[in-house]
C-alpha cells in the first residue's frame, strides 16, 4: 500500500515536471531561457518517473539501470545544454529583449 502511493505521488510530480518543461517550451520567449525550462524539469521530471520504476518494480538489475540512467541524464543535460545554448549565441539567434548588458558578445565573437 505504501509502496503504491510512493510510486504514483512520484509519476504524478515526474509528469507535472515533463508537462511543465514542455510548456516551458512553447511559451517561453527565447532560445536561451527555453533551453533552461526543458532541461531542468525534463531532467527532474524523467528522474522521479525513473525512480518510480525503480521502486515498482524493485529488483537489482532495475534499480542499476534507473539510477544509472539518472546519473546519465544528471551528468549530460547540463552539458548538450551549455554546448546548444553558446552555438545559438554565437550564430546571433535573437534573444529576449531586457535591459540586460551583453558583455559576452566581444568575447564569444558574435555575429
Amino acid at each position: 500500500m505504501i509502496a503504491e502511493i510512493i510510486i504514483a505521488a512520484l509519476v504524478l510530480l515526474g509528469g507535472f515536471f515533463c508537462f511543465v518543461a514542455g510548456l516551458g517550451v512553447l511559451r517561453l520567449p527565447d532560445v536561451l531561457i527555453r533551453m533552461h525550462a526543458s532541461t531542468k524539469a525534463g531532467t527532474l521530471g524523467s528522474g522521479l518517473i525513473l525512480a518510480a520504476v525503480a521502486v515498482y518494480f524493485a529488483d537489482t538489475a532495475t534499480i542499476t539501470r534507473a539510477v544509472a540512467t539518472i546519473l546519465f541524464l544528471l551528468i549530460t543535460t547540463p552539458v548538450a545544454a551549455h554546448l546548444i545554448g553558446r552555438a545559438a549565441f554565437k550564430v546571433g539567434v535573437p534573444l529576449w529583449n531586457t535591459k540586460v548588458e551583453d558583455g559576452a558578445a566581444e568575447k564569444l565573437h558574435r555575429k
